[in-house]
């Protein structure tokens, strides 16, 4: 199965003022934001990408866009299911005053029991993104091949979620997991189980380019195999 590189949004606007976003218009990167979404392109220069998917908000495409500039080539895609929670009626309100709602305890200790007044609770916003996944990974495959990477813009919860699905990890620790703003995070699938292969990674991502056929030991190392011994999939 490919490899996903889920990639968080740069900076926004929402990020520097506190604000809780969701799915409300008029959310951009700034000023730096749009600096880390320029040095995307050279990040991930060594490692062909089968595609990008973006959620629909305008932040993940701003983030896309020096990387889509730079492979013109490049198919874009939008997957609804990669969209932000819908945080509902706590979409535009300030951090510092939603931290004193009961409901925010919930969030940060028993995520898989917290839904938000008018929008969606914390488990189908889990489900629908690796629903994306899962249904992007197969049509990857098929029309790319086992060992395709494709790129995909996202938001911290969605990401987070993700990530706890491919470690078997039960949606209630999710909030353990961090990923700053355009940081890179890649999961390899494999047929048995996926690996891990960076969380939250704001540097050098030279790593994650495929490994030459034949390279022995460090062939499995790159993620390609089903290996559960000897280090397995991802080790360093």
């Amino acid at each position: 199965m490919p490899t996903l590189i889920l990639v968080r949004h740069g900076r926004s606007t929402a990020n520097t003022s506190g604000v809780l976003a969701g799915r409300a218009p008029g959310v951009s990167l700034d000023e730096r934001g749009a600096e880390q979404a320029a040095a995307l392109p050279g990040r991930l220069a060594r490692i062909p990408l089968a595609a990008a998917v973006s959620s629909p908000l305008e932040r993940c495409r701003q983030t896309l866009q020096p990387l889509l500039d730079a492979r013109p080539d490049l198919p874009l895609h939008v997957e609804d299911g990669l969209s932000e929670c819908d945080y509902g009626d706590w979409s535009g309100r300030k951090l510092a005053e939603l931290s004193d709602e009961p409901l925010m305890s919930l969030v940060q200790q028993h995520p898989s029991a917290a839904a938000f007044p008018g929008g969606e609770s914390m488990r189908a916003m889990q489900a629908r993104a690796v629903e994306a996944v899962r249904t992007w990974n197969a049509r990857v495959a098929d029309e790319h091949g086992e060992d395709a990477a494709y790129v995909m813009c996202s938001h911290g919860d969605i990401i987070k979620s993700v990530v706890a699905d491919a470690l078997g990890m039960h949606l209630d620790l999710f909030q353990r997991l961090h990923a700053d703003p355009c940081s890179v995070t890649a999961i390899r699938y494999t047929r048995l189980r996926p690996f891990l292969l960076r969380l939250g990674d704001t540097g050098d991502l030279a790593g994650l380019a495929p490994a030459a056929h034949g390279a022995g030991a460090d062939a499995a190392a790159d993620g390609g195999s089903d290996a559960a011994v000897g280090g397995g999939a991802g080790a360093p």
